[in-house]
């Protein structure tokens, strides 16, 4: 594999618009990038990892970009795990751990923090409403963690907000069917 690698996990709750923005510009940064959803043990999850598994791939699919991969096999709850997978299966020794600047905090209380952070560098995504605040930069710093800002711009959606006020626009459009046809989201209750 080339020598830029991103790893992006995601809980995709379902996938957004947001997911499908970031995904098209790390494929220009990087030589590929390799995706997975997990089960983020912060969340509470409204579909199971199998859905939200055949969501983010059918999105990915119809990208149709051979430098975006999916690859569940790498998927665990804990970041390190998927980082461990990763390396042993693509064979390197560099990574980029792709994140969201909303949850850039949460990293120093992750199991194996200690490990991870000599593992990957971050590359940090930033959300609309969630800046990386000087004491965060702060605490980077403090415990060596290699880390890039991003600046991509990605539209002002999250799976959450999604699930909380459903709009099929904030989907990307190779989803929408499969949602309709399997009832998710109560998306029966939803308009268009």
């Amino acid at each position: 594999m080339g020598k830029s690698i991103a790893l992006f996990g995601t809980s995709a709750d379902p996938p957004t618009i947001g997911h499908e923005k970031i995904l098209e510009e790390l494929s220009k940064i990087y030589a590929f990038t390799i995706c997975y959803v997990s089960d983020n043990p912060s969340k509470k999850h409204q579909e199971d990892i199998s859905i939200r598994s055949q969501l983010l791939r059918t999105l990915i699919e119809d990208l149709e970009n051979p430098k975006i991969l999916f690859n569940q096999s790498v998927s665990s709850q804990w970041a390190v795990e998927s980082v461990k997978k990763c390396k042993k299966i693509y064979e390197l020794n560099n990574l980029d751990f792709v994140i969201g600047s909303d949850l850039i905090k949460d990293i120093f209380y992750w199991k194996n923090f200690d490990k991870i952070i000599k593992q990957v560098t971050f590359f940090i995504i930033l959300r609309d409403g969630y800046p990386v605040e000087s004491n965060t930069l702060k605490m980077l710093e403090t415990y060596d963690v290699k880390f890039k800002i991003s600046s991509i711009k990605i539209p002002k959606i999250s799976s959450s907000k999604l699930r909380l006020n459903f709009n099929y626009s904030n989907l990307p459009i190779s989803l929408i069917d499969f949602v309709k046809k399997n009832n998710l989201y109560e998306s029966t209750k939803l308009v268009e």
